[in-house]
């Protein structure tokens, strides 16, 4: 199985409706095994005009636990509160097998951001 991360850049608009979803958030993803990774309410933009208030880096161990984590009906529940709160994009990224992310470093190529 491959990880695949999600990235929500999030502009929240209505900060009640987005506090219940964050109330309910973490032990929904717990229970789907996605772990948040370190988030930032202030992210420092480098080479973009950041158009959010908030960034959610989020890995799941495959994209099969994201698919069953994001369709459940107690995400879909909370899911609710968070598109009332929040304007959000969302991506979905495939990981890398480390395999062949070392072959391509040796041989410089996929190596540039």
């Amino acid at each position: 199985m491959m990880t695949v991360f999600v990235l929500a850049q999030l502009r929240v608009k209505d900060l009640v409706a987005y506090n219940r979803y964050q109330e309910r958030f973490m032990p929904i993803l717990k229970e789907f095994g996605g772990r948040l990774l370190p988030a930032d309410e202030t992210p420092e933009t480098v080479e973009v005009i950041w158009e959010g208030d908030k960034v959610v880096p989020i890995s799941f161990e495959s994209r099969y636990a994201f698919e069953a984590w994001s369709e459940s009906a107690a995400y879909r529940e909370i899911a609710r509160n968070r598109s009332a709160g929040a304007a959000a994009k969302i991506l979905l990224i495939a990981g890398v097998e480390k395999s062949g992310w070392q072959a391509r470093c040796r041989s410089g190529h996929g190596v540039s951001l």
